[in-house]
C-alpha cells in the first residue's frame, strides 16, 4: 500500500504542475482578446490588493478587445493604474464606468519572445516533474531500506513513478506546442 499512496501522492503533484502551467499560459497573449490576459492583474481596492477577475466583468467582444466593467464603478482609477503598472503594454480607455483595451496586432519578434516564453515556462515545470519523481524514487528506496516494501516493491514503484513522469513530461510538451502555434497564429 504505501507504493500506492507515494505513486498516487506524485501524481497529484505533477497534475497541479500541469494546472498550473495552464493557468500561466492564460495570461501570454496570442493576438487574440482573451479575458485570461487581465483576469489575474492584482489591483488595489478596498485596502487589498485584488485580482480583476473579482473586482469586475471581463468580457471579449470582438477579437481585439477586451471590456473590464468594475462592479463598484469607484474603482475604476484603481483598475487603470493596475492595467498600466502591469506587463501588458496595453493602455487602457476609460469610457464612464468601464475600462476598454485594444488589443493591437503582435509584430513577428514581440510572437516569437512569447514563444521563447511558453517554451522556457514548460521547462521550468518539467524540472519540477523531475524533482518530484526524485523525491519518490528517495521514498521508495527509503521504504525499501527500511523494511516497510520488498524489493520487487521498490521496482514496480519505480516503473511506476518513471510511467507517471513520462506521462505528465508528454502533456506539458503538448501544451507548450498547442500555446506556441496559438501565439503564432494569433
Amino acid at each position: 500500500m504505501p507504493v500506492k499512496n507515494i505513486t498516487d501522492e506524485s501524481n497529484n503533484k505533477m497534475e497541479k504542475v500541469i494546472e498550473h502551467l495552464h493557468e500561466e499560459f492564460k495570461g501570454l497573449r496570442t493576438g487574440c482578446a482573451n479575458t485570461g490576459l487581465v483576469e489575474n492583474i492584482k489591483a488595489e481596492c478596498y485596502g487589498s490588493m485584488m485580482p480583476l477577475k473579482q473586482l469586475a466583468t471581463l468580457a471579449a467582444p470582438q477579437p481585439d478587445m477586451i471590456i473590464i466593467k468594475p462592479f463598484d464603478p469607484s474603482c475604476v482609477k484603481e483598475i487603470e493604474k493596475a492595467i498600466k503598472n502591469s506587463d501588458l503594454s496595453i493602455a487602457p480607455m476609460v469610457e464612464g464606468k468601464m475600462i476598454r483595451l485594444s488589443i493591437p496586432p503582435l509584430s513577428k519578434e514581440r510572437r516569437q519572445g512569447l514563444v521563447n516564453q511558453a517554451k522556457h515556462s514548460g521547462e521550468q515545470a518539467k524540472i519540477i516533474i523531475r524533482n518530484i519523481r526524485r523525491d519518490a524514487i528517495k521514498e521508495l528506496e527509503k521504504k525499501e531500506k527500511d523494511k516497510v516494501i520488498t524489493e520487487d516493491d521498490l521496482e514496480k514503484g519505480k516503473k511506476q513513478i518513471d510511467d507517471i513522469t513520462k506521462s505528465h513530461t508528454e502533456k506539458i510538451d503538448e501544451t507548450v506546442k498547442h500555446k506556441s502555434d496559438e501565439i503564432l497564429k494569433g
